[in-house]
């Protein structure tokens, strides 16, 4: 008799395992492209443009010139990382995001390999959550690199000490950086429900050019509408309203209103899209 016989099987390898592989793929794959570092090198070209601007001016910055914080620069280098994210958050970071978020699956339909992930073991509902991750830990790459870049280049050009607060309260470089990191957060946050929007917008076309362009001017539409006091009442179910909400970040105490406020509104259209992605996903013909 064979030794063979009776030998157990070999172990089945569990389908959690496959999704967390997956995963693991799909960020190696988003953070080997070149498009990506080229996003992120624009938008940390963002607080290195401000503070040379600043530092090469020889015209001192009066409050309420430029964009909040610039005028508190020149005291402390540390403030150019909120200037820097206050400038991009109405056009540079969501269009990034827009560009991550509607390539999901649209760019594998484009190239043809949608059909060949969906051989995996991960199944469509899977397969789409890890895309949305995926966009989600572009979302936080991309709050952290303009924190970063902006905090380096303080240092680099600027005295940096401890960080008066808009309460008026002082507090140490090391809680100003904590309180930068939670401004970080908070924008990944705010990006995380746009992303889930450019996610389902994604699954409707094989063009991901299109589905990038729509994201990107949906988020530029909100904003214009947000802008408008004669739409208070919509205001409130604007993806875009709690944006700027961080300035809670940096009073004394910490102020979580916005914060909570930001989460529960991120947080229903987070459920909404990714509901309507996974609806429309499941039955899509990725044969066609």
């Amino acid at each position: 008799m064979s030794s063979k016989q009776g030998a157990p099987p070999p172990p089945v390898r569990p389908r959690s395992s496959a999704g967390w592989a997956l995963l693991g793929s799909e960020l190696g794959v988003l953070f080997r492209r070149w498009r990506t570092w080229a996003m992120l090198a624009a938008l940390a070209a963002v607080p290195v443009l401000i503070g040379l601007a600043v530092r090469l001016t020889s015209e001192d910055i009066e409050p309420g010139d430029g964009p909040p914080f610039l005028d508190r620069v020149t005291q402390n280098g540390l403030f150019i990382a909120l200037t820097g994210t206050v400038v991009s958050i109405p056009l540079f970071l969501p269009l990034t995001v827009s560009v991550a978020a509607g390539d999901t699956i649209a760019g594998e339909a484009n190239l043809g390999t949608l059909r060949y992930l969906l051989a995996a073991p991960a199944g469509r509902i899977r397969l789409l959550a890890v895309k949305y991750a995926a966009a989600v830990a572009f979302c936080i790459a991309a709050a952290l690199t303009l924190v970063a870049a902006g905090m380096l280049v303080g240092v680099v050009l600027f005295p940096v000490g401890p960080v008066t607060l808009l309460s008026g309260d002082t507090i140490g470089v090391g809680e100003s950086v904590l309180r930068l990191l939670l401004v970080a957060a908070y924008v990944s946050l705010s990006l995380a429900g746009l992303a889930a929007i450019g996610l389902f917008i994604s699954t409707l076309t094989e063009v991901p050019v299109g589905a990038m362009a729509a994201t990107a001017v949906l988020a530029v539409v909100a904003q214009i509408l947000g802008a408008l006091p004669q739409l208070d009442w919509l205001h409130p179910w604007l993806f875009t309203d709690h944006w700027v909400g961080f300035a809670d970040l940096i009073r004394q105490p910490i102020s979580w209103d916005s914060f909570g406020a930001n989460a529960l509104l991120q947080g229903g259209y987070i459920a909404v899209f990714c509901a309507l992605a996974g609806s429309r996903f499941a039955t899509k013909d990725v044969l066609a």
